[in-house]
Formats: C-alpha cells, sequence, structure tokens
C-alpha cells in the first residue's frame, strides 16, 4: 500500500498548492476542527495542523479558541478576511477542493505496484469470475493466456452468444484490490480520478479515536481502496470520452475513461456500433497498447504522458 505521508514533503505537492486547497475546503465546507478538515483533505491531523499554523503565520487562518459546546478540548479556526479572499482568489482559478491531489510521478511508482499485467490467474480463478456460464473447454485454453498477457483481448462471435458476459467474468476473476487516488496533479493541474460509478472502494480506514494504534495510517488517505475498477462502454464511446474532460466553469478537470480503468479492465462493447468508424477507435488505442503509456492535453495544449495499465477487451459481432 502507498505509505502514509510523515511530513509535507511527503506529499510530494508544493506548500502554496496545499495551503490554498486548505483554505478552499475551509471557505466551502465550513469546517472549523483540524480532525474534520484533515477528513476532508486526506491528510493526517498532524499535517493539517502544520498548514493551518503557517495559514496563521500568513494571518490567513485565526484561532477561535475551544467555543463549541460539543468541541470537547479541540481549537476551532476559521478564515481572516484576507483568507477569504485568498481562498476566492484560489477558487477562482480551480473550483476544487477537498481531498489532496498525489502528484503523477507518485501515483506512477504505485501503478508499478499493483499493474494489472502481473496478474497471475489460474484455471480455478477464472472458472469461478466465470461460475454462471457454459464454456467450451478451449475457450477457457485460450482465454486464460490471454488475460494474464496484461495485453489486449479481440472477442469475436455472433450477437448473444455471450462475449459481453465473458468480459464480465474476467473483471470477476481479478478478485483482488487495488488503490485508487481520489486525484493526481500535474503541472500545478489537478485532475479528479476515484469515481463511485467506476469504483467500488473495499473499506474506508476510519480512526476509533479509543484505540492506541491509528489505524487509518495504514496506507495514504489521499488513495481508495477499491475492486480492480471495470468501465464498460457501448455503442455510445466517442474518441473525446478518451480525453481529458476539462469543465470551463468550473475550472476542473476530470480523468478519462481509460484512466479511470487503470489497474482494471476496459471493455469496447460492440466494437464498429459507435459513430466513429473502428479505425480511427482502434488507432487512438495503438500507442497506449504498444508502450504502456497514454498521452493527454490540458487546456493550454500542453500534452503530458499518463501510464497506461489496463487490460483492454474489444468485443464485436462483425467479421475482424
Amino acid at each position: 500500500p502507498p505509505a502514509s505521508p510523515r511530513s509535507l514533503g511527503d506529499t510530494g505537492l508544493s506548500i502554496i498548492m496545499m495551503r490554498d486547497i486548505l483554505l478552499k475546503t475551509m471557505f466551502r465546507t465550513n469546517l472549523d476542527q483540524v480532525s474534520n478538515i484533515s477528513k476532508a483533505v486526506c491528510l493526517p491531523v498532524p499535517l493539517v495542523q502544520e498548514l493551518v499554523d503557517m495559514a496563521r503565520t500568513q494571518k490567513l487562518v485565526t484561532a477561535m479558541g475551544t467555543m463549541h459546546a460539543t468541541a470537547g478540548n479541540e481549537m476551532g479556526y476559521e478564515l481572516t478576511d484576507a483568507g477569504k479572499s485568498r481562498a476566492l482568489d484560489a477558487l477562482s482559478q480551480s473550483e476544487y477542493y477537498g481531498a489532496m491531489p498525489v502528484p503523477l510521478e507518485q501515483y506512477g511508482e504505485q501503478i508499478k505496484r499493483q499493474s494489472v499485467r502481473d496478474i497471475r490467474l489460474n484455471r480455478e480463478q477464472l472458472m469461478s469470475g466465470m461460475g454462471h456460464l457454459i464454456l467450451p473447454n478451449d475457450l477457457i485454453d485460450n482465454l486464460g493466456p490471454a488475460v494474464t498477457s496484461g495485453r489486449s483481448i479481440l472477442l469475436y462471435g455472433p450477437p448473444g452468444n455471450g462475449k459481453s458476459s465473458i468480459s464480465h467474468g474476467i473483471r470477476a476473476a481479478l478478485g483482488d484490490k487495488v488503490y485508487v487516488p481520489r486525484a493526481i496533479e500535474y503541472s500545478g493541474q489537478i485532475i479528479s480520478v476515484y469515481d463511485p460509478i467506476v469504483h467500488s472502494a473495499a473499506e474506508a480506514a476510519v480512526d476509533d479515536p479509543n484505540s492506541l494504534r491509528r489505524t487509518s495510517n495504514k496506507f495514504d488517505n489521499r488513495y481508495v481502496y477499491c475492486e480492480r475498477p471495470s468501465v464498460i462502454t457501448g455503442g455510445e464511446l466517442s474518441l473525446d470520452m478518451l480525453d481529458l474532460n476539462y469543465n470551463p466553469v468550473a475550472r476542473t478537470y476530470q480523468a478519462p475513461l481509460q484512466l479511470k480503468a487503470t489497474g482494471g479492465i476496459f471493455i469496447v462493447d460492440d466494437l464498429g456500433r459507435q459513430a466513429e468508424p473502428p479505425q480511427k477507435l482502434v488507432n487512438r488505442w495503438i500507442v497506449p497498447l504498444e508502450e504502456a503509456r497514454d498521452i493527454l492535453a490540458l487546456q493550454s495544449g500542453e500534452k503530458f504522458t499518463v501510464p497506461f495499465d489496463t487490460l483492454v477487451i474489444f468485443s464485436t459481432n462483425f467479421h475482424p
């Protein structure tokens, strides 16, 4: 698992970016206690306290004392007028607030540790994923090596012969879990990755205030521990779904589908039924499949490389 950051330097992010996300989060959520802010920004309490103290010395945050009846002995904080105007300024550049992102470089290291290319499935695991299907023996013989190659698979056959069910069965057979970042950072831009529709969270680390050992420090809370993701697209798949999705109003980025599927599988069902010709779609996948990296572009036009670690399954009823 990705280790929990012990210092602000371990996060790999600039202090200014972290301070601004802290201010934006306090501004947007009205949280005023470090323990709650820590959950919102997904950093350990001591690091959040350090950021709050720094913002206090810069007169952006002020201590309110322990004014709540419910506060126990925990100090409350609020934004000063300077803090509010800094938060608004930061929000005008990007509406993103909440979980601190993981730098692209650190994310790349984590992908290597949980790569879908390293998966070793035996026949029993594959059969257990396909348990509800009646399949010819030679199909499993061919499917096993294809899946464990971690490359890509083309399933071809007439409609209704189980191609989609087999794709889902492969996903079920993978069985283990991976760490998905809530967001990643590249060149000062933040890209949201975790998507509850694609990723099913396996467990949340919650601190029991009464336990001596803090359990949530087992791994970096900027990640969510999830089942290996599976993204299924059909006739609606278009090329722009494979690009970074920029929201011009909020000035934030959403990861494209294949980046959300990292560490899992991406199923292109009904290849040939999309609005764009299959040649174009397949061409778009050539670099990622050949070189295990994908190229995305920011709003500014700047291109950058992200790791591509996904088992792509194309399924079609048109003759190849």
